[in-house]
């Protein structure tokens, strides 16, 4: 009985070792061929919402430039639109905020649809795990059944009208005075004799289409590839918003109808614009010369565009300051105070136009007439300094100072002691108040310069002073002696 109880028992051991080697060989070959650990790594998902995803379904593969980097998960309808779960691998990552996510068909050995992913910039940061590309930055291709169901009873009517008025405009005969304005070569014909008879210019014009083809093809390399490209992120930026580009179309709508209503003055424009080409050759010429300091001029101006944002930011709190400074606790209370003086300086103003020609005259005055006068150099025999008679002035006025040094109530005055001599001389007339005057000189004097001319000089009242003459200072005659 033992033996058969440890017989079993020895049994029931081997099963549970052998399962427990079979779950750890399972686990083993998951994880030498699988690089996450379940619940410890799980896989990075990412969202996606489109406008729709019918053609999208879970193991549709993701790619990025080509090369397979995830797989769908899962694809979830959401109102009239979808969002799809997407499982990316780790070489995949990171996504950053502005991918963008579009639905592409496989090729035909492929079948189905796969989504094509742009990862997108550092600079816009990445996109948290279970992060969602919003539908203005994903796009779904457009079905031959879209296409079908555009084409309805009532727009298969209207593209037969359309189709058989364009057949009547093509071969209908014009009404009377329809075609008076038209050239004299086609009137009376229809459209499309006019057309056959303008193959005869064909030529011609091709001609002139190849010259502007060959000219958009740039004067470098890849200017045609870089012009594509430009287009190419200009039609992303119209497609990224829709209601812009609805305004967009329904404004355009309104221009092409404002010109419409100016048909014969765009006719007129039309005639005159060969001769305006001709004749802007030479701005163009000019105008191309000049692209290369524009050139040199935008690759100098770069560095100072990227500062812009960062000066932006500086200047904010410099903004802030100037706001407060200008607040009527400040600068408009300064303002009020200045009001006052305003008004007096306006005055001022309106008082020194009159002032300011009668300064004027007097520095004419100053300037042709009494400097002039003061530099001249007074001849006066053996009495002369040689020197000018505004120096001669300022040391009289010295030696006067030095003998004016006694004064009284009656202000500063000049005592003179001369010497007694048998010379008697006098004052010649009467002094205010005193008399003739006498004394006795030493020597006789030989005369005074000048001499009293006996009246006033005349004074000229019809001239300003700096158009006189001026005065002969030499021309002063010497007065007789005793």
């Amino acid at each position: 009985m033992r033996k058969r109880r440890g017989s079993r028992f020895q049994n029931l051991n081997s099963v549970l070792v052998g399962g427990v080697l079979l779950v750890v060989a399972v686990a083993g070959t998951y994880l030498l061929f699988s690089k996450d650990v379940p619940f410890l790594n799980p896989p990075y998902e990412l969202n996606a919402a489109f406008e729709t995803a019918n053609n999208v379904q879970p193991n549709s593969p993701v790619r990025i430039a080509g090369v397979e980097a995830g797989k769908v998960k899962k694809v979830e309808k959401k109102g009239d639109g979808a969002v799809v779960t997407m499982e990316m691998k780790d070489n995949a990552l990171p996504i950053h905020k502005d991918a963008e996510a579009k639905v592409r068909p496989r090729i035909f050995l492929e079948g189905n649809f796969f989504i094509d992913l742009k990862p997108g910039t550092p600079s816009a940061g990445d996109i948290a795990r279970d992060g969602t590309i919003p539908a203005t930055q994903t796009a779904a291709p457009v079905q031959l059944d879209q296409v079908l169901t555009s084409l309805q009873s009532d727009t298969r009517v209207d593209l037969q009208r359309l189709i058989q008025g364009y057949g009547a405009s093509i071969g209908g005969e014009p009404e009377p005075g329809e075609d008076a304005d038209q050239d004299p070569d086609v009137k009376g014909d229809t459209a499309g004799e006019a057309l056959n008879k303008s193959l005869d210019f064909a030529p011609g014009a091709l001609k002139g289409v190849a010259l502007v083809n060959q000219a958009l093809l740039g004067t470098e390399r890849h200017d045609l590839s870089k012009l594509i490209a430009g287009q190419q992120r200009v039609s992303a930026a119209l497609a990224a918003d829709q209601e812009n580009l609805k305004g967009f179309v329904t404004n355009f709508n309104t221009t092409m109808a404002a010109f419409a209503s100016e048909s014969e003055n765009l006719s007129e424009t039309v005639s005159l614009l060969p001769d305006t080409l001709k004749t802007s050759s030479d701005t163009f010429d000019s105008l191309n010369a000049a692209f290369p300091p524009t050139r040199a001029f935008a690759r100098e101006i770069l560095p100072g565009v990227k500062q812009t944002a960062e000066t932006i930011d500086l200047s904010f709190p410099w903004i802030a300051q100037t706001r407060k400074l200008v607040s009527p606790d400040e600068l408009q209370g300064l303002v009020a105070e200045l009001r006052p003086a305003v008004a007096d300086l306006s005055d001022f103003t309106d008082e020194s136009i009159t002032l300011l020609p009668k300064v004027d005259l007097l520095n004419r005055c100053f300037i042709d007439v009494l400097l002039p006068t003061g530099d001249i150099k007074i001849e006066d025999g053996f009495l002369s300094t040689g020197l000018e008679n505004y120096k001669e002035f300022f040391q009289t006025l010295a030696g006067l100072s030095g003998e004016s040094q006694n004064f009284d109530g009656n202000g500063s005055y000049t005592r003179f002691q001369p010497g007694g001599g048998s010379n008697t001389v006098s004052t010649g007339t009467a002094t205010s108040g005193v008399g003739r005057l006498f004394g006795n000189a030493t020597n006789p004097p030989i005369g005074t310069r000048p001499a009293m001319p006996g009246r006033q000089p005349p004074f000229v009242r019809d001239k300003n002073c700096h158009e006189q003459a001026l005065p002969a200072v030499n021309s002063a005659k010497t007065g007789a002696g005793p």
